[in-house]
């Protein structure tokens, strides 16, 4: 075999070099270093100090990093069966090491002795303190036979999280719909046609092809005039890797779930905590269950009755003036959007070209760059993973580089759905070598088609920023140790502050101005149509509001309420947290919690939560900028040296009062989705 481009030291990864066979002999080799370096700091922990033993260690843990980032990444955007198999054979492995390494007591005690050693800055202080915290998470304190359990559960929720998101993606890739009539198409705009035109001829078909790839779904069931084909549309979406729908039971996630919520459980259990939503509190800022779920109820509280108002709103307009007494689930969008045109005289297909993805991503540099004082520029003759990927440089004012990022925008077959940023490579200043932090920010927007440029809707404008606010975080960092550098080490209740943070420049006429322009004529947003897009703003936000909580409370509640006699109860809790806060109950057939990637397969379990919880701190973040001005270079400056580049080397709150001068409150949240009255 030619030399691995996996354990290659280069400052970024060989995308196009990387094969399936290249990966589970990079992993066994960098697998047996790492456990050749534990023996060795293991029996020299008495005389551990930072240089000698957590530098090797963190530089040890950044190889491996470099080389299952890369293939992790693929995995998720171009997905093979091949790559997969490989990604599959390590999962384990990668899991009994990292418990291996987080039970060894000899390095506890390494670790503790360097914690305990004068002279330390507080950014080594805080990552000392956080791995002290991780070490005894992971069981480090637990007699042999509890420890042999807890790897055997780490190992077995590697495999089925993994497990859940391939069956999420095979059965998203499985359902395809070939329509041969137009008709069938009727209400869909221009770009949606030529989509699912464009959609058939990739696939050697005739007529229009749709897939459950948002860019694909979303159009249908919000302007699609032929309602049986939302109907079959929502259900093919809503019944993914379940045991309904068209492929019912072939890529059932129902035993997995199961699965994952028992071991987790157990494993929690085996920690002394009374369940996993305990457990995933201890290195979060909320305190305790208690506090998560009166925050929750606080938020339905004041949202509930003003969405039942907005959905009763809804059907005496579907009624009135359409004749349409029955509003289902898959008939909401589709009513929404014809109630916002009616009363706003606005829709996404009227914004949407002044979104060019080019200038978007033009002005969403513009933005960053008054705000935080750096400048981005495109890199070319850098090594992707595919022909539409850009590759980026952030530098400061003295030209000095910062940090470089892969942009990755479309839509494609086999890759996952949704909007994601991840770290590549993370900021390390080592005595024996340094490197710039590296960021992958991943979307599926709509491709160029047919002549056309890609175009976004407002909502995928606000997904661009959301992520570039993730990868600001990751690549600002001026820390120099990446277990605490950007968002690495940063609560996760707190680590949604800059994403949503940077959305709310989507909405301000002077930096609109800097991007929002039509793809033909260049000419800004019209004044009527801006004022009509801000009015219509917090348009059924009630409604909004409510579903986030759904998913939040069924989250928590699934994780805090667990108990081995019964089993999950997935749907028996769910149902109960609808009669609670939904406003439109779906059919008994959706399998909404099948799909679930964020809490089965990502990083949200029994913290799905944090979105809200950092929508307070991002909101009242902003309300410093209505008070100074949207582009306030001191502010700008203030939010980038105490939340950007501090990171997670510092208590979150402590950052944030930094920064805002005081704690935050919930005042701005209810007032920017216009939730206020309700208070």
């Amino acid at each position: 075999m030619d030399s691995n481009p996996l354990l290659e030291s280069s400052a970024l990864p060989a995308f196009s070099r990387i094969r399936p066979e290249h990966v589970e002999p990079a992993i066994d080799q960098l697998l047996a270093d790492g456990r050749q370096l534990v023996d060795e700091l293991a029996s020299q922990a008495d005389t551990a100090t930072w240089e000698n033993f957590v530098e090797r260690i963190e530089e040890e843990d950044d190889r491996l990093s470099r080389a299952w980032g890369p293939v992790s990444h693929l995995n998720s955007v171009m997905n093979t069966d091949e790559l997969r198999a490989a990604y599959n054979a390590c999962l384990p492995k990668l899991s009994d090491y990292a418990t291996e390494v987080s039970q060894n007591p000899e390095l506890y005690r390494g670790y503790k002795r360097v914690a305990e050693q004068p002279g330390l800055n507080p950014a080594q202080r805080k990552l000392l303190e956080n791995t002290l915290r991780d070490l005894h998470l992971a069981g480090v304190d637990l007699p042999a036979d509890k420890k042999a359990r807890y790897r055997e559960i780490n190992q077995a929720l590697s495999q089925l999280t993994n497990k859940f998101a391939e069956n999420v993606l095979d059965a998203s890739n499985a359902w395809t719909l070939q329509l041969h009539s137009e008709e069938r198409l009727a209400g869909l705009p221009a770009s949606a046609k030529a989509l699912a035109r464009q959609h058939a001829k990739e696939r050697g078909l005739d007529g229009w092809v749709l897939t459950l790839d948002f860019p694909s779904f979303e159009p249908v069931m919000r302007y699609a005039d032929d309602r049986a084909l939302r109907r079959e549309v929502y259900e093919a979406f809503t019944t993914r890797a379940s045991d309904q729908g068209p492929h019912a039971g072939q890529w059932d996630n129902t035993e997995v779930m199961e699965r994952i919520l028992a071991l987790r459980h157990e494993q929690a259990q085996l920690l002394g905590f009374g369940s996993y939503a305990e457990l995933s509190l201890a290195p979060k800022m909320a305190r305790d269950t208690d506090e998560v779920l009166g925050f929750l109820h606080d938020l339905a509280g004041r949202s509930v009755t003003q969405a039942r108002a907005e959905l009763a709103e809804l059907r005496t307009f579907a009624a009135a003036e359409h004749g349409v007494d029955d509003i289902q689930p898959w008939d909401l969008g589709y009513w929404s959007e014809k109630l916002r045109q009616h009363r706003y005289a606005i829709s996404d297909e009227e914004l949407k070209p002044y979104f060019p993805l080019e200038g978007v991503i033009q002005g969403m540099f513009a933005v960053a760059e008054r705000l935080f004082g750096v400048r981005i520029e495109r890199a070319d003759g850098v090594d992707t993973w595919h022909k539409d990927v850009r590759f980026y440089q952030i530098s400061d004012p003295d030209d000095t580089l910062r940090a470089r990022f892969y942009l990755d925008p479309f839509a494609r077959q086999r890759k996952q759905g949704g909007a994601w940023m991840n770290g590549a490579v993370s900021r390390m200043r080592m005595a024996s070598r340094e490197q710039l932090p590296v960021a992958h920010l991943v979307c599926n927007f709509t491709p160029p088609v047919e002549g056309h440029p890609s175009l976004l809707t407002h909502r995928e404008v606000e997904t661009l920023f959301h992520e570039f606010g993730h990868g600001l975080h990751h690549m600002l960092t001026r820390v120099d140790y990446p277990p605490v550098a950007g968002i690495h080490g940063v609560p996760w209740d707190a680590v949604e502050l800059p994403s949503q943070f940077m959305e709310n420049w989507c909405w301000e006429r002077e930096s609109l101005d800097l991007f929002a322009a039509h793809w033909e004529t260049g000419e800004r947003i019209p004044d009527d149509l801006f004022e009509r897009m801000t009015a219509a703003k917090n348009f059924q936000s009630a409604m909004a509001m409510v579903r986030q909580l759904e998913f939040a409370l069924f989250d928590f509640r699934i994780h805090a309420e667990f108990d081995p006699a019964q089993g999950g109860r997935i749907y028996d809790i769910l149902d109960q947290v609808r009669d609670e806060v939904a406003v439109l109950k779906p059919p008994p057939s959706n399998r909404f919690a099948h799909g679930f990637s964020h809490i089965f397969a990502g990083g949200y379990a029994a913290g799905y939560y944090s979105y809200k919880w950092a929508e307070v701190l991002s909101a009242d973040a902003f309300s410093l900028f209505e008070e100074q001005g949207i582009f306030h270079e001191a502010s700008g400056r203030a939010f980038r040296e105490q939340i950007l580049e501090k990171g997670g080397s510092a208590d979150a709150m402590a950052l944030y009062v930094a920064f805002r001068g005081r704690e935050p409150n919930v005042d701005a949240l209810l007032r920017h989705t216009g939730i206020a009255a309700q208070a």
